[in-house]
């Protein structure tokens, strides 16, 4: 059989219809956009136009979208952007960042500000109590993701924006893993600021964006000739922002087809795991998660033994997240779910994209018994009962 990507979470391809529009902005028409000669023009259209589509997918406006490296450099604008205007105080965060929210919360932290991780159940889903009475008086900001990268959990985010706004806070939301496969409206959703990377949606990657609601202020932390509005000197990867720009046009006309059918998919996939395989945990909210969010732990064996026996099989999957940069640690999402070190490192994540088929999905279910079952038997942790 040929070659199953499942891991989409991590990145997905360039769609031929978003390389395409590209091309030309290589070698072509090549412009810088801040000269004002010809070639220059046509990059300033094409990186307008690229703003607008952005915008349009997100229910923005055009002067709110700031283009970025990726999604982590979104985040670290958003929040350190954000908190460096303010002397150190506090801010908040949920216990299930991502690393480029984690890690820029930690280096705040090392700075002066204070910091609540606030917890989530064993579904992923934040402690809406918790969050509303971490807010203090010096509270200047809170981020919690809208959908989690390992278990695909939907985060409340319109509430947790009001209470956020209600404590005088301002509220970022990293929708790296949302834009392009679930609706996104910032106004309905009452959010500051919000992630979004082009890889996520078949897009090319090197290209994210940030929205910045308008009024709100940031500090850049890249200095240099003043581009996207002052706030992220450097000049503008063109032909990343036009595939940007393209992806996520894509992905809303695209959406009303794409998202039931990966929906169905996942459940159908989900189902036939947990009734083939014993001592499965399915991962994330049963149905407040993302389309294509198949997560599991199986007891006994680790995901890494799992991983590497289903590539020789042909399918390409994650034992969590491929932006811990090959860490061996413990999930820090499954663990705050409330496992242990044990099961979290049973975990498997299949995330599912718009080529992937029910075919491919019953080979899965096929091959995957098997290995879990020989995994076991070289397992010491393991007494078949």
């Amino acid at each position: 059989m040929k070659s199953v990507y499942f891991d989409h979470a991590a990145t997905t391809p360039v769609d031929p219809r978003v390389l395409e529009p590209m091309l030309p902005f290589f070698c072509e028409r090549y412009g810088n956009p801040s000269e004002l000669h010809r070639l220059g023009r046509e990059a300033r259209t094409a990186v307008e136009q690229a703003r607008a589509q952005v915008a349009a997918g997100l229910g923005a406006g055009e002067k709110e979208i700031v283009f970025t490296a990726g999604g982590t450099e979104a985040d670290n604008l958003a929040l350190s952007g954000y908190l460096q205007r303010f002397e150190p105080g506090h801010f908040i965060i949920s216990a299930i960042e991502h690393p480029a929210v984690m890690e820029a919360a930690r280096a705040l932290n090392r700075l002066g500000w204070a910091v609540d991780f606030i917890p989530v159940d064993g579904d992923g889903v934040i402690d809406v109590d918790a969050y509303e009475q971490a807010f203090r008086d010096d509270t200047r900001l809170a981020s919690v993701m809208y959908a989690n990268n390992v278990v695909g959990t939907i985060q409340p985010v319109a509430e947790l924006a009001r209470i956020a706004h209600e404590k005088g806070a301002a509220f970022h939301t990293d929708a790296v893993q949302a834009v392009g496969s679930v609706p996104i409206d910032v106004g309905a959703l009452g959010v500051d600021m919000l992630s979004l990377s082009g890889h996520k949606l078949y897009g090319p990657k090197g290209i994210g964006a940030l929205y910045v609601k308008r009024g709100t202020r940031l500090t850049p932390l890249i200095h240099g000739g003043g581009h996207e509005r002052r706030l992220r000197s450097g000049t503008e990867n063109v032909p990343g922002i036009v595939g940007l720009g393209v992806a996520v046009e894509l992905a809303q006309a695209e959406m009303a087809e794409t998202r039931p059918r990966l929906e169905a998919l996942r459940d159908y996939l989900a189902r036939g795991v947990l009734e083939n395989v014993p001592e499965v945990r399915y991962l994330g909210h049963a149905t407040e998660r993302l389309p294509g969010n198949v997560s599991f732990t199986v007891r006994y064996i680790e995901g890494e033994s799992m991983l590497l026996q289903l590539d020789v099989h042909g399918f390409m999957v994650s034992s969590g997240s491929a932006c811990a940069s090959g860490s061996l640690e413990p999930s820090h999402v499954i663990l705050a779910l409330g496992l242990g070190a044990e099961e979290a490192h049973g975990s498997l994540r299949l995330s599912l994209g718009r080529e992937n088929t029910k075919a491919e999905a019953d080979a899965f279910i096929e091959v995957f018994p098997p290995i879990v079952d020989k995994l076991r038997q070289m397992s010491p942790l393991y007494v078949k009962g």
